[in-house]
C-alpha cells in the first residue's frame, strides 16, 4: 500500500498554535462507521455518545521538560531532546547542532554526545539530567507549532490526569478532558481507567518508506494496571464498549489483547497499525487530527476506513477545524 494515499494538503492557518481557553470547547467530529455518517459537535457533547457501562481508557503519561539548550566549546547553540533514561546520568537523545562532542549548560554541568550501537547517547557530568530538566528544561512542543514554549504550555500540553513521567510528546486526545467532564462521565455510569504508554519519537517519526508495510515503529514502554485489566475483562464479558482515548491507548490495548481480556503488567510495543489491520481490543477511538502520511493517521484510517476518514478530514477543513496537537478532536465509533 502506497504512503502517498495518506497525504493531504493543509494550510498553515489550520494548524493550532495555541490551545483554546477551555479544554472542552474544542470541536468534535463524530464518525459512525456502521452508517458512514459524520456529525459535527463540541467536545463537551461527547457524553451524548458515551453510554452507561462503557469503559473509557486514558493514558496518564506525563510530558517531560525534555528539551535542553546548551553550547558547544565554540559557543554555538545546541539543542538536546532527552528521549529515554538509560541510567541516572545517561539518556538516549536526539540533537540539533551537534553530532558528537561536549555540550555545556548555562547553569553548570555538561554532557558528552556520542554514538553507541547506532544510537545517539548523552552522558551528563556535574549536573544530573533530572536536575537540568527542572531548572532549564522546556516542554518539547512539536515543530509545526511555530513559537517557543511558554509558561502555560507546562500546564496545557499535559492532560489533567498526567502523573507518570516519561513522554516527549503529549497523548493529545486526552488534552480535551477537564475535571468536570470526567466527573460527569462517572456520574453517568461511564467507567474511567488508565494505562501508561510513554510517547517516544516512534509516535511522530516520519514514515520514510514508499510502501507502508516496510515501515518499522520504534518501541515504546507501557504499563497496564491490574485494576484496568480486570475492569476490561468485566466490561467485555457484559458486552460493554471499550473506548480508547488516543492512538497510544489503542496500540497498547491491541498489543496486550488476548481473547476476552488484556494482559496487565509492563511491556513494550512496536505495533504499527495501518489499513487491513483487524482491531480486537477497542470499540471506539477518541483522537485528534493527524499529520499527513503519519503513523497515527494510518491507525485512524485503519479503524474508520480510508475513504470515510478522507471525507471527514475534507469536511473538517471546510468547517475550519483546528488541526494537530492543540487542535480539535474526533470520535470514531
Amino acid at each position: 500500500m502506497e504512503l502517498s494515499m495518506f497525504d493531504y494538503p493543509i494550510n498553515r492557518d489550520k494548524i493550532a498554535q495555541y490551545p483554546l481557553s477551555s479544554r472542552v470547547d474544542s470541536k468534535l467530529l463524530v464518525i459512525r462507521r456502521s452508517s458512514g455518517s459524520i456529525e459535527h459537535r463540541m467536545f463537551k457533547d461527547i457524553l451524548d455518545y458515551l453510554e452507561k457501562g462503557d469503559l473509557v481508557i486514558l493514558n496518564n503519561t506525563k510530558v517531560l521538560k525534555a528539551r535542553l539548550y546548551g553550547v558547544k566549546e565554540n559557543g554555538k547553540r545546541v539543542e538536546i531532546l532527552l528521549i529515554k533514561k538509560l541510567s541516572s546520568d545517561t539518556w538516549s537523545v536526539m540533537t540539533r547542532g551537534i553530532r558528537k562532542g561536549r555540550v555545556f549548560f548555562s547553569v553548570g554541568g555538561s554532557a558528552e554526545i556520542y554514538r553507541e550501537d547506532d544510537k545517539k547517547l548523552a552522558k551528563f557530568y556535574g549536573k544530573k539530567p533530572d536536575e537540568l530538566m527542572e531548572i532549564i528544561g522546556e516542554i518539547p512542543l512539536p515543530p509545526y507549532i511555530k513559537r517557543k514554549s511558554e509558561e502555560f504550555d507546562q500546564r496545557r500540553y499535559q492532560t489533567i490526569y498526567a502523573n507518570k513521567n516519561g513522554s516527549i510528546a503529549a497523548p493529545t486526545a486526552g488534552l480535551h478532558f477537564d475535571k468536570e467532564l470526567l466527573n460527569n462521565m462517572e456520574q453517568k455510569g461511564i467507567i474511567v481507567k488508565y494505562i501508561t504508554l510513554h510517547v517516544g519519537p516512534g509516535t511522530f517519526r516520519p514514515i520514510r518508506t514508499t510502501n507502508i508495510e516496510e515501515h518499522k515503529m520504534d518501541e515504546e514502554d507501557y504499563e497496564i494496571y491490574r485494576d484496568t485489566a480486570n475492569t476490561y475483562r468485566e466490561v467485555r464479558a457484559s458486552k460493554g464498549r471499550v473506548i480508547a482515548v488516543g492512538t497510544t491507548v489503542t496500540r497498547t490495548l491491541e498489543s496486550a489483547f488476548f481473547e476476552g481480556g488484556i494482559r496487565w503488567g509492563r511491556g513494550s510495543t512496536s505495533l504499527f497499525i495501518y489499513p487491513g489491520y483487524r482491531f480486537r481490543a477497542v470499540d471506539g477511538i477518541i483522537t485528534n487530527f493527524h499529520l499527513p502520511k503519519s503513523s497515527p493517521l494510518l491507525l485512524a484510517s485503519a479503524f474508520a476506513g480510508i475513504e470515510l476518514l478522507k471525507r471527514a478530514y475534507k469536511e473538517a477543513m471546510e468547517l475550519n477545524y483546528r488541526f494537530f496537537s492543540y487542535g480539535d478532536a474526533m470520535l470514531i465509533i
